[in-house]
């Protein structure tokens, strides 16, 4: 992609020196509205198995029905970064690269969505490693990026790109921008109100879960090639490289995960579309520029 490199956005939070400890971005248990780092929790509850007895219950930390509850915590005070890092360094050429897209993706859904007078709020790009506690839950980079509707924040670890392309073979600049692209997507969904009413449609009818799902999934695959569509107009793509966005929607489709880790493949427990319909939205996006043309829920 023909871009610039500068700086760091200002919407990414970088909680890349937490150690892996999982509790970036304040997280932990609050245990009778004490907080417990996940190594004490850890250490207790092992205790416990050992010697058979509830030491969370005998530390003061158990509920009334003896199981004990966990919450996110914030954070008391803002949290500094601590010395850069060896990997920092390696990775600074990524971060500035993210933080372009982040911050050309979100300008451009601010003058989409302003058109259909729906205010756009930014959302948070929060960079991690191995492990983090988010709105949603505790993460790991095992489990690739993703967007919290309840914090609105997308979160990755870099390493997940040298996954996209080593382990699925989806090379390029655009497909890491494909990735990031599909998860502001989905803060798109949360904006606009269509995240909420497939929530709401889920609890009503549990079986059609999955389904509803794969439509939501492909939707945000669909506007993000909406945004593919204004960096070709604009020329920010060299000949080809919109074929690195198509791979990489194909590299994450479910048929194609389930058979790469040997099992059979089974529509019916699909939660993201198979690699043919995510290729087919992200096109759709792409070739149009239209986020009308989008509407996944209306298709079958």
């Amino acid at each position: 992609m023909r871009w610039t490199p500068g700086g760091e956005s200002n919407d990414i939070e970088d909680d890349r020196d937490q150690g892996g400890s999982g509790l970036g971005g304040g997280g932990g248990f609050n245990f009778g509205g004490i907080h417990l780092g996940i190594g004490g929790f850890l250490l207790l509850l092992v205790l416990s198995l050992i010697f058979k007895k509830n030491f969370l219950s005998l530390a003061g930390f158990g509920t009334s029905s003896g199981a004990p509850t966990t919450q996110i915590s914030q954070p008391d005070v803002a949290r500094e970064r601590g010395p850069e890092t060896s990997q920092d360094k390696a990775e600074e050429p990524v971060v500035q690269f993210v933080s372009f897209v982040l911050d050309d993706v979100q300008k451009t859904w601010t003058q989409i969505l302003s058109q259909q007078g729906v205010p756009y709020r930014h959302a948070k790009l929060v960079l991690f490693r191995n492990r983090i506690s988010s709105a949603c839950g505790l993460a790991q980079a095992a489990s690739g990026p993703f967007y919290c509707p309840q914090d609105q924040k997308v979160y990755i670890d870099l390493s997940f790109f040298d996954e996209l392309r080593t382990r699925f073979g989806a090379p390029g600049q655009f497909a890491e921008a494909y990735v990031l692209a599909h998860e502001l997507g989905h803060h798109v969904q949360k904006l606009t109100g269509i995240e909420e009413k497939v929530r709401a449609a889920q609890e009503r009818n549990p079986q059609a879960g999955n389904q509803l799902s794969v439509k939501l999934e492909l939707q945000a695959d669909c506007f993000a090639g909406v945004w593919g569509h204004t960096t070709d107009e604009r020329k920010l793509l060299d000949p080809g490289e919109a074929n690195e966005g198509l791979k990489a929607a194909a590299a994450v489709g479910d048929d194609r995960l389930q058979r790469q880790s040997g099992r059979t493949v089974n529509p019916e427990t699909f939660t993201h579309g198979s690699s043919e319909q995510r290729m087919s939205w992200f096109q759709k996006g792409f070739s149009s520029g239209d986020m009308k043309q989008c509407n996944t829920f209306a298709s079958n």
